[in-house]
């Protein structure tokens, strides 16, 4: 993929699946998220947000340290949360992140068991990530990447005031919102918690 300074083993798992050529969110959104500022990213559906997700926190990331959770990625379901860990797992080949999904459907004492012994990367829905934080007392101050993929349908679902929790139980952090539309709620809860986020509209 054409960006700049992008980790040379990122790119090489990149390649390997296909993904040689940066679309235009993946170009101009990668030199804002890499220096770690807030961002509003609004793209249409099947533009590849998630890919640039991935592939975003793969670089800022790129190897294991320590114990406790580095980026925490909400999304809006079951369905969501597995293909973000396959697709971790793909273009993650080259590095030893470790990545775990959790969804409102799996067993809430084995995931926290999971967390608590130590990964890099943790997805989930907004309902069962709150679950686990609020009961487990995990330490969320070493998460230095909060995003929310499809953030106007959680929104939308009234997951705000949950995303608004987590987010306010983070000390310091990258926090960045993915959608297809800027919604009044996106808005409203960037301005909440974001430091001077910038926007990209993106119109593929």
């Amino acid at each position: 993929m054409n960006l700049k300074k992008i980790n040379p083993n990122l790119q090489k798992a990149l390649i390997e699946h296909g993904l040689t050529e940066a679309n235009e969110m993946q170009q101009e959104t990668f030199s804002t998220i890499k220096s770690g500022a807030d961002a509003v990213i609004q793209s249409p559906q099947g533009t590849g947000k998630s890919t640039t997700i991935v592939l975003n926190v793969i670089q800022r990331l790129e190897k294991s340290v320590g114990e406790s959770t580095r980026a925490l990625i909400l999304v809006e379901n079951k369905e969501r949360v597995l293909e973000m860990e396959e697709m971790f797992l793909k273009l993650g080949t080259y590095h030893d992140l470790s990545i775990f999904g959790v969804h409102d459907k799996g067993d809430i004492d084995y995931d926290k068991n999971i967390v608590s012994m130590g990964l890099d990367i943790l997805i989930g829905t907004p309902n069962k990530i709150n679950a686990m934080f609020a009961s487990a007392g995990f330490n969320s101050n070493t998460i230095k990447m909060f995003v929310v993929d499809d953030a106007d349908i959680l929104f939308r679902n009234r997951m705000d005031a949950v995303v608004l929790r987590l987010s306010q139980s983070i000390e310091k952090t990258q926090r960045l919102f993915f959608c297809s539309q800027i919604t009044e709620r996106v808005e409203v809860l960037a301005d909440k918690v974001m430091i001077e986020p910038t926007f990209f509209e993106i119109e593929e």
